[in-house]
C-alpha cells in the first residue's frame, strides 16, 4: 500500500542506496571479508595526530558541533590561500552534493552528467525531482566537450564532472578543466569533484579562482586523508555561491570529534605525503597483480585502479563475483563499456597478497 502522506515525487521513487556496503554483503555471506578494497577507503588510517585529536575530542562530545565550522573553514581558507567566505563544509561530498541538488534543482530541471559516473550525485537529482541528461565517457574518460554541448543544449542547471574520476581512475590536465570551466553556459554551474586531487600528477587541478561564479568545487578529508567515517567535505567557490548552501544545509550536521580530528589532518601535510607515497606503492603492485594475469590496468590517479578484464560486463561480474565469495571485496564500474572492469581500491602489502592469490582463482572461475 502506498503512503498517502509522502510526496508524489518521493512515491514514485525507488527505496535503494546508491552502493551496497561492505558490511551488507558480509551479514548476508556470514563472514568477514579478507580484504577491504572496494570502497576506495584509504586503508593506511589517517596520521597519529587526527587519532591523538580525536581521543581528546572525546570527552566533550556532549557538546554540538560549530555550526560555522570556525577553525577548520579557516584553517582550509589559509591552506588554499582563498577567502574564508569561499570555503563551506558539510557532510562529506555526498552531503554537500544533496544541500546543492536541494538549491538548485526542482521538479523537470535539467542536469548533465556522464552515464555510469558516480551514482550518488544521480540519487540526489532523482530525489529533487531533476531531470538528469547523460553522455557516454570517451575512451575511459568523460568527456568535457560533450557535457558542455549537452548543458548548452538542454539549458541544464548543473553540470557534474569528476577530476580524476570514479570509477575509472582517468584524469584530465587542468589545461583541459581551464577550458571546461570557460566554455560553462549561461545559467550552468559546473559540479567539480575533486574528491582524489592529492593523488593525481601535479597539473591536474586548475588554480582556485574564488571569484569565478561558473564552477564550485568539492574536496574531501574522506581519501586522502583517511577520514572516510567522519564525514568532512568542503566546497570552494564564489562567496555568493557558497553563501546560498547556508539556506538549506543542516547547520548542526556536522559531527564535532571529525571537525577537530579534520583540522589535525590538515596540519599534517607531512603525513599526506607519506600516504600518497604508499598509494602509488599499492597502485604499481595492483597493476603487475593484473599484468600477471594477462589483464591490463587503466593508469589511475586515484587511490584505485581499474582493471580491464578483457571480456564484456558478464564476464567482468563473474569475476567480481568469484573475487567477493574468495573474500576480496572489490568494486566494478555500472555502465558498458566500462563495466568489463573491476575497480580495485590501494591495499596494505597483506591486503594485495590476498588479491594476488585470489585473482587467478576467480578468473578460472569465471572462464568456467
Amino acid at each position: 500500500m502506498t503512503d498517502p502522506r509522502v510526496t508524489p515525487l518521493a512515491a514514485n521513487l525507488p527505496a535503494s542506496v546508491p552502493f551496497v556496503g561492505p558490511e551488507t554483503q558480509e551479514r548476508a555471506a556470514k563472514a568477514a571479508f579478507r580484504a577491504r578494497l572496494g570502497a576506495n577507503e584509504n586503508v593506511f588510517g589517517p596520521s597519529p595526530k587526527v587519532i591523538e585529536a580525536l581521543q581528546a575530542a572525546a570527552p566533550e562530545i556532549w557538546k554540538y558541533a560549530d555550526a560555522q565550522s570556525h577553525d577548520l573553514r579557516h584553517a582550509l581558507a589559509q591552506h588554499h590561500e582563498i577567502p574564508v567566505e569561499s570555503v563551506m563544509m558539510g557532510c562529506g561530498i555526498d552531503g554537500l552534493l544533496g544541500d546543492l541538488v536541494r538549491l538548485y534543482v526542482g521538479p523537470g530541471d535539467k542536469v548533465v552528467t556522464s552515464e555510469g559516473a558516480y551514482p550518488t550525485f544521480n540519487y540526489h537529482v532523482a530525489g529533487f525531482g531533476g531531470t538528469l541528461v547523460k553522455v557516454p565517457f570517451k575512451g575511459d574518460h568523460e568527456d568535457p566537450d560533450a557535457l558542455i554541448a549537452a548543458a548548452s543544449t538542454s539549458g541544464a542547471k548543473l553540470i557534474y564532472l569528476s577530476n580524476p574520476d570514479n570509477p575509472m581512475g582517468t584524469w584530465h590536465s587542468a589545461d583541459v578543466i581551464a577550458q571546461m570551466i570557460e566554455a560553462v553556459p549561461g545559467g550552468s554551474l559546473l559540479v567539480l569533484d575533486e574528491a582524489y586531487v592529492e593523488f593525481a600528477p601535479e597539473g591536474t587541478a586548475p588554480p582556485t579562482d574564488p571569484t569565478d561564479r561558473r564552477v564550485i568545487r568539492m574536496r574531501t578529508f574522506s581519501k586522502a586523508y583517511g577520514m572516510a567515517g567522519a564525514r568532512v567535505g568542503y566546497a570552494i567557490g564564489h562567496p555568493e555561491v557558497v553563501e546560498g548552501f547556508n539556506k538549506v544545509r543542516n547547520h548542526f550536521g556536522m559531527n564535532r570529534s571529525a571537525q577537530i580530528g579534520a583540522l589535525a589532518a590538515l596540519r599534517d601535510q607531512d603525513y599526506l605525503s607519506k600516504i600518497i607515497e604508499k598509494v602509488a606503492t599499492a597502485r604499481d603492485r595492483i597493476t603487475q597483480i593484473a599484468a600477471d594475469n594477462g589483464l591490463t590496468a587503466l593508469p589511475s590517479a586515484t587511490n584505485f585502479v581499474t582493471v580491464d578484464c578483457g571480456r564484456d560486463g558478464d564476464f567482468a561480474r563473474a569475476v567480481l563475483a568469484a573475487l567477493v565469495a574468495d573474500g576480496i571485496f572489490v568494486r566494478m564500474p555500472f555502465v558498458a563499456p566500462q563495466d568489463r572492469c573491476i575497480r580495485i581500491s590501494a591495499g596494505t602489502e597483506a591486503d594485495l597478497d590476498l588479491l594476488a592469490e585470489a585473482l587467478p582463482r576467480a578468473l578460472k572461475a569465471a572462464a568456467a
